[in-house]
């Protein structure tokens, strides 16, 4: 690609750009857009790009290449008209609530209709309203909002992997919905939150839990004590007009004390008891050969291995995550130092993850009935307190974490970005040899992947770091076919790690982003104190408060967790063929396709499809109940198929068939 294409009559170079639209915001133009995402796949939906192009007409900037020559006007009357008509077709069926919607602050929507000056809507609504789904623990979703943009679909299937969510329906019924109607809660979804972040509206939202935060601090008989994950530090400063990336720890830590909060402590202190706890079980699996250690900081990873991966669940570290390690402690350490009944103690987070809202309910993080951690509110919900308080971040003075779990080493804050808890781990366990920065390679063919070999008592490791859970389940597969071979494998679900969760400031570039990464690598809380090792409150935790070793005795009981496999719609199976209700006969074999995401991206819908027509074309609903079911826990085997009590594994639609025929022959002979 060579030469220039004028714009508004300005020439704009062409430097390998994708689409015209970059070109054109390149020039300083900023095109309204609702479907286009960088690191997603073009739809051409929203139809707001459109651009005047002489010789074609009107046309889609983000699915039009650039080539030279071309003249382009973005700002013709017919364009300008065509841009309102569209968003104006987009209010009529939207949930025009904005003052109370979570997203008003940023909405693209309403941004737009104030740019283009719409201060009514010309035509009626043609939509009832559709109920919210609340369920999850994690996101709220208002279909009512959704502009059916796509842009949560494409990144569940293109970066995730996942499809939790897509469209469904036709015509003027479309829209975006989980499988069958369910809730978001109720099938695959892995809490990452991403398609949130991406969301242009409030169509789907983290759930707050501000409210419940509020009411125990103004509870007299609670004591309410707060735990910050690293990357809030560098992200909370952007919701008051500071630049992103600018670290801001004391002043929040200022803005909580005066917010009511009785103890304020670091994440990052718990990420440095991670670091020796998992440095201790890499090493112990190590030397019993006991395979790759996948790492567990992650609670969407954690969800999707044990939905998808439940054969590498063995090889996922029984560390928990750092804010449930903190959790733990707190539980174990303060009711006695501060006098009161557990009961009493409430434990809240602040993370940059959605997960964790979900990861704090889970039964196994929870002592005599007490869950770990009471309340998980994100970065944004943090801000939206400050600023419910009055309270100007900007202005505030700076303020310390109390001791001694406020204590941090300076990777111990690293873990909130991509390869953050993996440079921590071999920082530990070789602080001389990797006192300088990681060479880390890219994997070829992998996107979010980057690997190294470190040396270690003499010892070779290969180390590899991903981002994304579609990555991480290649990764997987690989490890498991003997296809690679990796010795300790750090896994993030969101892209830059922690710094890009979806309980962060919303981010539609990717650049603010980058900036946090940046930030929160070089963000030393103590001088001189580089890895866990040499932080004196995490030596003083294991000799004077356990009295054992990391990964031994109390350590071990209060720091380490279990996981299980997960059916994706527990119970639900859907009968696809025969009568229903009174009418349904029970003496017909039950025939089962598995359709749960590994499954389906191995082909089981062309089998169904295929099982579907021959029952019908040749009558055999006489013999055979088809239904589709969502788990068959043998996912690296899929297709599944279960015919009565026969599993099938890697099935193929006309071998499934034909042996249905073979079935129903036999049947018929026997009268």
């Amino acid at each position: 690609m060579k030469g220039y294409i004028k714009v508004d009559g300005i020439e704009v170079p062409l430097e390998g750009e994708e689409n015209l639209l970059q070109v054109i915001r390149k020039a300083g133009i900023e095109i309204p857009t609702f479907c286009y995402h960088s690191e997603l796949s073009v739809y051409g939906a929203c139809r707001l790009c459109i651009v005047d192009i002489e010789g074609k007409g009107i046309q889609a900037s983000c699915s039009t290449p650039p080539r030279g020559g071309m003249v382009v006007r973005t700002n013709t009357a017919e364009v300008r008209e065509t841009r309102r008509m569209t968003l104006e077709l987009l209010l009529a069926n939207h949930d025009r609530e904005c003052p109370t919607c979570e997203r008003s602050s940023d909405c693209v929507l309403r941004d737009l209709a104030s740019r283009y000056g719409i201060d009514k809507v010309r035509f009626r609504k043609n939509r009832e309203p559709r109920p919210l789904d609340t369920l999850s623990d994690a996101l709220v979703r208002d279909p009512n909002k959704c502009v059916l943009c796509g842009d949560c679909v494409r990144y569940c299937h293109e970066i995730q992997g996942i499809g939790a969510i897509d469209f469904a329906f036709r015509g003027e019924h479309v829209q975006v919905t989980p499988a069958f109607g369910r809730s978001i809660g109720e099938v695959d979804c892995i809490n990452c939150g991403q398609c949130a972040a991406v969301c242009p509206t409030g169509a789907i939202i983290p759930k707050s839990e501000i409210n419940e935060v509020w009411n125990d601090l103004q509870d007299e008989k609670s004591k309410v004590v707060i735990q910050i994950a690293p990357a809030v530090r560098v992200a909370l400063g952007e919701m008051f007009g500071l630049p992103p990336g600018e670290v801001v720890t004391g002043k929040m830590v200022r803005a909580l004390r005066m917010m009511g909060f009785d103890r304020i402590y670091d994440t990052a202190f718990a990420a440095d008891l991670t670091v020796v706890e998992e440095a201790a079980e890499f090493l112990k699996r190590s030397e019993a050969g006991e395979g790759p250690l996948f790492t567990s900081c992650c609670p969407a990873w954690v969800k999707y291995a044990e939905q998808s991966l439940p054969r590498q669940l063995p090889n996922l570290s029984s560390c928990m995550s750092p804010q449930s390690m903190m959790g733990s402690l707190l539980r174990h350490a303060l009711p006695e130092e501060l006098s009161i009944e557990p009961e009493h103690l409430k434990i809240v987070s602040v993370m940059p993850c959605t997960a964790k809202k979900f990861e704090k309910k889970r039964p196994e993080l929870s002592r005599d009935g007490l869950p770990f951690v009471d309340h998980v509110i994100t970065t944004r919900e943090l801000g939206t307190m400050i600023r419910e308080s009055g309270i100007m971040l900007d202005r505030l003075d700076a303020d310390n974490f109390d001791l001694p779990f406020g204590f941090a080493s300076h990777l111990g804050v690293g873990f909130g970005s991509s390869g953050g808890v993996a440079e921590a781990v071999l920082n530990y366990l070789d602080p001389e040899g990797c006192s300088g920065r990681i060479h880390w390679e890219t994997v070829e063919d992998l996107s979010g992947v980057r690997k190294t070999t470190a040396v270690i008592g003499g010892k070779a490791f290969s180390v590899a770091v991903v981002q994304g859970i579609k990555s991480a389940a290649a990764i997987a597969k690989m490890v498991q076919s003997g296809e690679i071979s990796l010795d300790l494998i750090e896994v993030m679900a969101c892209p830059g790690g922690c710094a890009g969760g979806a309980g962060q400031p919303v981010d539609r570039t990717g650049e603010k982003r980058l900036a946090r990464v940046k930030a929160v690598r070089s963000a030393a809380p103590a001088e001189g104190v580089r890895h866990a090792g040499v932080n004196p409150f995490v030596r003083e935790v294991y000799t004077h408060m356990l009295g054992c070793d990391p990964g031994e005795g109390e350590a071990h009981r209060l720091f380490h967790t279990t996981y299980h496999s997960r059916k994706r719609i527990d119970g639900m199976d859907i009968r696809l063929t025969g009568p229903s209700g009174a009418e349904a006969r029970t003496d017909r074999i039950p025939v089962k396709v598995c359709v749960g995401t590994s499954c389906f991206l191995r082909g089981s819908q062309k089998v169904l499809s295929k099982l579907l027509h021959a029952v019908e074309e040749e009558k055999l609903d006489r013999f055979y109940e088809v239904q589709a079911t969502f788990c068959s826990e043998q996912c690296d085997k899929g297709p599944t198929v279960h015919i009565g009590d026969r599993v099938i594994n890697r099935a193929d639609g006309d071998q499934i068939v034909e042996l249905l025929r073979e079935m129903v022959a036999t049947l018929s002979a026997e009268g």
